[in-house]
């Protein structure tokens, strides 16, 4: 088997270095860019956009200040090849908010990029801006992933839980490949944000959460933390109403735990339940204790009980 080329590798390391440095660049240059007013209606939304939940309360406040005061940040948008015509790439709140103070014009910086570069912006801009909640900010983070890494979205969960156990030394470092490895750690270096470990631990199982407790993490209403502690509960109609009651009374963490413990069965109620069930079924299935007239008398005499104490019960 031919060996991978170390210059190759090492060329791939730098120029992932290079691509960072660059949009650390393009940041700071973008302060000092002139803007440009263009129509409002001459901007389209991307086919994705990393930010997707808009509070519509906040939006309304952002449209008031619009409407006193203009946008004073331009709006970062990139041409398309019908002339005149624009798409965003960074300023989804203000766009939205423009078209809710029905403003004519907005200032903009244009900038010539490709597909992939307008998506990284987008993503890296909104994550620096602290503007995404933990469920964006994790399909993002997977999104710039497999422009890095130039695998489907679908790809990438599985390969970044082949490189935590690369890390925990389960599996050989051929198994993912060094450029694979190398282009994850130098994403998760350049975002600054939370190490890889964690992101893997704590981020991904978010997108597996129950689909109401999605929607409530999505919309900014619960901490990822509460939603995590909420989603163990299985029954769903008890996990709805403590969810419900998390959100109207900003319980804390704590006093969720609380609530999850005490919703639970005990292990001795589980364990009885459990006995129970597998005491009935073998009643069924037992022939002797319906044929035998001296068992007959003994399984009267408990069902009597039994119905006594269900009896008490009611």
């Amino acid at each position: 088997m031919t060996e991978p080329n170390k210059n190759t590798k090492r060329e791939s390391s730098v120029g992932q270095k290079r691509d960072d440095e660059g949009l650390k660049k393009f940041f700071a240059n973008q302060k000092e860019e002139r803007s440009q007013m263009v129509s409002l209606t001459t901007i389209k939304l991307p086919d994705y956009q990393p930010r997707q939940y808009f509070d519509e309360i906040k939006l309304k406040e952002l449209a008031r200040t619009i409407e006193k005061h203009g946008i004073i940040e331009p709006l970062l948008v990139r041409n398309l090849p019908k002339a005149n015509q624009y798409e965003l790439v960074a300023g989804g709140r203000r766009y939205r908010a423009a078209q809710i103070a029905r403003v004519n014009e907005v200032p903009v910086i244009i900038k010539k990029l490709s597909d992939e570069e307008a998506l990284e912006i987008a993503i890296v801009e909104n994550l620096q801006r602290e503007d995404l909640n933990p469920i964006e900010e994790t399909e993002s983070i997977l999104q710039l992933l497999s422009k890095r890494l130039n695998i489907s979205l679908t790809e990438v969960s599985p390969l970044l839980h082949q490189f935590q156990k690369l890390q925990k030394g389960r599996i050989a470092n051929n198994v993912i490949g060094s450029e694979k490895v190398e282009a994850i750690q130098v994403v998760f270096d350049s975002l600054g944000l939370m190490k890889l470990d964690s992101f893997i631990s704590n981020r991904l199982p978010l997108l597996n959460l129950p689909a109401d407790i999605l929607e409530a993490l999505r919309e900014g209403k619960i901490e990822y933390t509460k939603a995590k502690a909420i989603a163990r509960i299985e029954d769903e109609k008890t996990r709805a109403q403590l969810l419900q009651e998390a959100i109207d009374n900003s319980l804390s963490l704590t006093k969720i735990r609380d609530r999850i413990k005490k919703s639970q069965p005990s292990k001795q109620q589980s364990e009885l339940k459990t006995r129970f069930d597998a005491t009935y079924k073998k009643v069924k299935q037992a022939q002797t204790l319906w044929n035998d007239t001296k068992k007959q008398r003994q399984l009267e005499a408990l069902l009597t009980k039994l119905e006594k104490l269900i009896d008490e019960e009611d």
